[in-house]
């Protein structure tokens, strides 16, 4: 794993923190909400999925003013239009003429933004755990309440967030996450935050997006509902929509192997390495050309049926299918056969 390379450009007023790592085509990840590029290099899962898709691209990533390294004015704007600006900005300072998005929870936001504005510097675009209206993440009851806990009481705050977002993971990940989140931004920064994601409508600015177009959802998320998701797809001209199994919002957990799978294939068909071709089973792989092929949807989060009718196939095939991966792979289950075949370019 190569090391992030952190650097500083100026937006408006204010020194943004940016940092790069691999080569190749660029893949711009917007801010989520809070973020910090040096505390969170330090966790093995994320080094690990940014590492999967620095594989063959320069990884781009920056704290939003107000936040990590970034300046950290008191009362920074925080909007959608002041993160296209930063965007803008860490992008000409890394010398990107053009450009892959991949935006995540807030950050789909962000990036579907840049990509309606700026149509002729993004090549392709990726959304995971996005959503078109902010005011339907949860009820106004709760989301008042939640802003009103960050700003009163940040500890209680942070963890209570946690809960939310990663549901599925053990104490010391969660207790992780909400450490992270008050060493990246002051209380009423964060609660000003939330309170902007709420804010947040996003149907028209999805309809003018012209870049191809991959939305990827956990069925299960708690953070941003399912149905918003199939919201962004629907409301994306052209956009491909994938449905991941799990309840975590953030993607470097739990099954990331499915999800990296997905976004790479995507990024090669849309945004090619020169000379690269479409990825192909390894020719000594243990797999048949037919079982990798089923082994690759089942990391896009496919279920058996879904494959059944995108291969044109019997269900029971699929299973049969499924069977041989395990049994060639000696994974305990059809998720662990996908993200073992993933890390070993078998897929």
């Amino acid at each position: 794993m190569p090391e992030q390379e952190i650097r500083f450009c100026t937006a408006g007023d204010a020194r943004v923190a940016y940092a790069t790592v691999g080569s190749g085509p660029a893949l711009l990840l917007p801010a989520l909400w809070v973020s910090h590029l040096e505390l969170e290099w330090g966790f093995a899962d994320f080094r690990d999925f940014i590492g999967a898709l620095a594989r063959d691209r320069t990884v781009v990533r920056y704290d939003r003013i107000g936040t990590g390294l970034s300046d950290r004015p008191p009362f920074p704007e925080i909007s959608v239009d002041a993160e296209v600006r930063t965007m803008a900005a860490v992008a000409d300072a890394a010398g990107l003429a053009d450009l892959s998005l991949i935006g995540i929870s807030w950050g789909s936001c962000s990036a579907a933004a840049f990509a309606a504005a700026f149509p002729d510097r993004v090549r392709s675009l990726v959304l995971i755990g996005s959503y078109a209206r902010g005011s339907e993440v949860a009820p106004e009851a709760l989301r008042t309440a939640i802003a009103d806990t960050v700003r009163a009481h940040w500890g209680a705050g942070s963890r209570l967030l946690a809960d939310v977002w990663l549901p599925g993971a053990d104490a010391e990940t969660r207790d992780r996450f909400a450490r992270l989140q008050r060493a990246s931004a002051t209380p009423e920064v964060a609660a000003a935050t939330l309170e902007a994601v709420y804010k947040t409508d996003m149907r028209d600015v999805l309809a003018r997006v012209r870049a191809p177009a991959l939305v990827i959802h956990r069925r299960n998320d708690r953070a941003m509902p399912f149905a918003q998701g199939r919201e962004v797809a629907s409301l994306l001209p052209g956009a491909r929509f994938v449905a991941a199994e799990g309840d975590i919002h953030l993607p470097w957990l739990g099954d990331s192997a499915a999800v990296v799978a997905a976004v790479r294939r995507f990024l090669i068909a849309h945004d090619p390495v020169a000379g690269q071709a479409p990825v192909e089973p390894d020719p000594d792989s243990p797999l048949s050309a037919r079982e990798a092929e089923v082994l690759r949807l089942v990391a896009e989060g496919l279920s058996d049926a879904d494959i059944a009718a995108r291969l044109i196939v019997s269900p029971h095939t699929v299973h049969r299918h499924v069977a041989n991966n395990r049994l060639k792979l000696a994974q305990p289950s059809r998720a662990a056969a996908a993200a073992y075949a993933a890390r070993r370019g078998l897929i």
